[in-house]
């Protein structure tokens, strides 16, 4: 029996005619032309008809006509598959060119902004959050446990350690252990552009905690790529003047890091905004089960240096 001689016979009995239990926005009309409204009910449902199966639904279309709340941005993707390994470019601060922040004491917390130790800096610029979520691809969940190690330069895109001017401070590199669902969280400043890199942030993956005294534990090395309107939001404002330039010559196409599939893997979502601040967020799959091929690139590599010279004295 069709639907539409069911719709027929409903109609002759006086009740209002219905498909999959549900009106019809325009009775006299067929089913496909009962509006954009009527349409999205329908595949909602058997979205969650095929969820209760346990079949699951591909695509994520509806997901895209949904909305922020006034005044947010959100945008990017969420890695899904091992994440790519990349170079730790030439400042990773952990020992392995170099200086070594994993062996201070302090460099397990939550907010980077400010120097520990002998430091005494604080990075200024636009808030921004960083959440990581770490899956254990081989094991085939949460990562729980994993130590995770961010850097990034500040916003005048010198990297703490390294460049003139904070060699003897070690802002904006800090390590936190994920929890029970592999989440890590990190309170942090939006980085700067600068002169042959697309705007990101370096981590490393370890198994554990123990394991950061020896940058070769690894299991992952990566980079997390922010997405272009935000960047050009945050670089329209104070302090961050000189990144409007560099940032005007780059793409994600080009990078030589996320150039080869225009950072699909590794782009982070966003929301927020530029007064209260930004979260990055990004899932990371990591598969134990494989050597990791990323690592650090002595000598300025294709991990891309700052700005030479002094940076400007404010901060």
């Amino acid at each position: 029996m069709t639907r539409e001689i069911e719709m027929g016979r409903a109609g002759r009995s006086g009740r209002q005619p219905a498909y999959e239990g549900r009106p019809l926005a325009r009775p006299q009309e067929e089913v496909f032309d009962q509006g954009l409204g009527f349409d999205i009910g329908t595949l909602l449902g058997r979205r969650q008809l095929l969820r209760g199966l346990g079949l699951g639904i591909a695509g994520a279309g509806l997901a895209a006509c949904g909305s922020s709340p006034a005044g947010t941005s959100s945008t990017g993707t969420t890695a899904s598959g091992e994440i790519p390994d990349e170079t730790a470019g030439p400042y990773p601060g952990d020992g392995s060119n170099g200086p070594d922040v994993l062996e201070q004491s302090g460099v397990v917390r939550s907010d980077i902004r400010s120097s520990f130790g002998t430091g005494s800096a604080t990075a200024e610029g636009v808030p921004m959050t960083l959440e990581l979520t770490v899956e254990d691809l081989a094991g085939g969940g949460a990562y729980a446990g994993a130590a995770v190690y961010v850097w990034h330069c500040d916003r005048d895109g010198g990297y703490s350690m390294y460049s003139d001017g904070i060699i003897e401070e070690n802002y904006l590199r800090g390590v936190q252990i994920a929890d029970a669902q592999g989440r890590v969280r990190f309170t942090s400043i939006f980085p700067a552009c600068y002169s042959g890199r697309w705007p990101h942030v370096h981590f490393e993956v370890y198994p554990d905690r123990a394991a950061l005294t020896d940058a070769a534990k690894a299991v992952a090395t990566s980079q997390v790529a922010l997405p272009a309107d935000v960047c050009e939001t945050v670089y329209a404002t104070a302090g961050y003047e000189q990144s409007v330039s560099t940032f005007a010559q780059v793409s994600l196409d080009s990078d030589n890091v996320f150039g080869d599939d225009g950072g699909a893997s590794q782009l982070g979502a966003v929301s927020g905004d530029v007064g209260s601040g930004y979260t990055v967020s990004l899932t990371v799959g990591v598969d134990t089960g494989t050597a990791p091929a990323g690592g650090a690139a002595p000598g300025g590599g294709p991990g891309g240096a700052p700005p030479s010279g002094p940076p400007p004295t404010s901060r």
